[in-house]
């Protein structure tokens, strides 16, 4: 298993003792180099403007070299969830993959927005950090050091700033996002959100930022060469002890209501209202004064040989499946380019068994194969794999452009999706809402999320906002 977190853990970046030669895989940016055939960063931005011609770019059901992606829409209405996989994201055997879960009127919109822009921000923030190393193509840590020499004077290993390198670029890539979202003209954000589940596969290193409850696991071998499920994010509900602490200091409210005591949400302090299921989202901007925040939780994970993939999901799979149930379904799937697909099938009909009155939610899922191969087998073979039998309306997604604009119905309202008779059946270095460095569980407590069912949509209802709303 690999190491979770731990600076000191092996990395892809070595050196020699005199020369410092680097490694060029420890260089997340290697292609801004002068050295390399002088493309520049604006060169690399001008190609990225037309996304849909982007290849080894996926975020529509199906297949890529890598992975498999699938997502399905529920029984709530509008399907809300987004993902990606992108390959060569950038060179050195870089991937970015990602899933996005959508709520509020225009969530749908807010998770394709996050979806199209934040590798975008990420890949520039990297950039900007790279520009900052005094014109030296060889060096991978933070602006901040500015030599090797006095980097061990220092004390701090090229794997410390390799990972403040990331974090920063995580760190500011979300909150440009949120910003963005804050101030486009056509987005109306205020009671929309969308969580994300982002990481970035560079060699033998995971990096990862979450906010929300969607989530990604890792599925590896143990020594008696059996598949065993390893979480690598936490899910930022509410109620978690340190997350909780946060909302009641900007005086937010964090309780669950009677008829869904396992479900805590964050409501305004003058009004029942929004009801937000979780602690950190992009968007959601009626509670952003109020202790809900998109500062992500930034983590590093060592791969090893024994680790075989990697699935994000949204909590859509969670809600009804373990960590343990997805890595079974996802080993033993017949192809793996089938995996994602029976992931969500499989959650689907969980929803019917465990909860029979509950709206099955959207689901959308990326597996990320490490070994870097995927099956070679013709569309008609894969579409002749057993499975289980979906009303037309859950089939998928209608189709849409690369923008996140389709002929999908508007969502008039926020539906609250309640159980009812008539509905169809870690090292880990999160951070403060300052962007202090903060833990925000304890490692004797296991707040997961494993055992929270969401049987409701993630807000309530939209606030009313009435005339006497304290002045802030």
């Amino acid at each position: 298993m690999g190491g979770c977190f731990s600076t000191s853990s092996q990395s892809s970046c070595s050196s020699k003792s005199n020369g410092e030669i680097i490694s060029p895989s420890c260089l997340p940016l290697r292609f801004f180099s002068r050295n390399r055939n002088r493309k520049t960063y604006s060169d690399h931005v001008t190609t990225l403007q037309h996304l849909s011609s982007i290849p080894n770019r996926r975020f529509t059901n199906g297949k890529s070299r890598t992975s498999c992606v699938f997502t399905q829409q529920g029984r709530k209405g509008i399907n809300q969830d987004a993902m990606i996989v992108w390959e060569d994201f950038m060179p050195e055997d870089v991937t970015f993959c990602g899933v996005f879960d959508g709520h509020g009127p225009h969530g749908h919109l807010v998770a394709r927005k996050v979806r199209e822009a934040l590798p975008l921000k990420l890949l520039s923030f990297l950039n900007s950090s790279e520009l900052k190393q005094n014109g030296s193509s060889t060096s991978c840590c933070s602006g901040n050091h500015k030599s090797d020499g006095g980097d061990r004077e220092q004390g701090g290993s090229k794997d410390d700033k390799v990972d403040l390198l990331w974090r920063e670029a995580f760190l500011k890539s979300f909150k440009a996002m949120d910003k963005e979202l804050r101030s486009h003209p056509n987005l109306d954000s205020f009671c929309s959100g969308s969580t994300a589940v982002t990481i970035v596969k560079q060699g033998s290193n995971l990096y990862m930022g979450n906010i929300g409850d969607s989530r990604a696991i890792l599925g590896s071998m143990d020594s008696n060469n059996s598949m065993v499920a390893t979480q690598l994010t936490v899910d930022l509900k509410p109620d978690l002890p340190r997350e909780a602490e946060r909302i009641k200091r900007c005086r937010g409210r964090v309780f669950a209501l009677q008829d869904e005591p396992e479900v805590p949400r964050v409501w305004l302090p003058f009004d029942d209202a929004p009801g937000l299921a979780m602690a950190r989202a992009f968007g959601d901007f009626c509670l952003k004064e109020y202790g809900v925040i998109s500062i992500p939780e930034f983590s590093h994970w060592s791969l090893t040989e024994r680790d075989k993939f990697i699935v994000l999901a949204s909590d859509g799979v969670w809600d009804v499946l373990s960590n343990d149930d997805v890595v079974k379904t996802v080993s033993s799937a017949p192809t793996r380019s089938s995996a994602a697909r029976l992931l969500v099938e499989a959650a689907a009909r969980e929803w019917k068994t465990k909860y029979p009155t509950s709206k099955i939610d959207d689901c959308a899922v990326v597996c990320l194969f490490l070994d870097g191969k995927i099956d070679s087998e013709s569309e008609c073979e894969e579409q002749g794999l057993s499975s289980v039998t979906l009303p037309s309306n859950l089939s998928g997604n209608a189709a849409e452009s690369d923008d996140g604009q389709n002929s999908e119905p508007s969502l008039q309202r926020n539906f609250t999706v309640r159980p009812s008779e008539e509905s169809d059946h870690y090292k880990q270095t999160p951070t403060g809402e300052n962007g202090e460095m903060e833990a925000v569980v304890g490692e004797e407590q296991s707040w997961s999320g494993l055992e929270g069912v969401t049987r409701v949509n993630s807000l309530v209802q939209l606030p009313r906002f009435p005339e006497e709303r304290p002045k802030t």
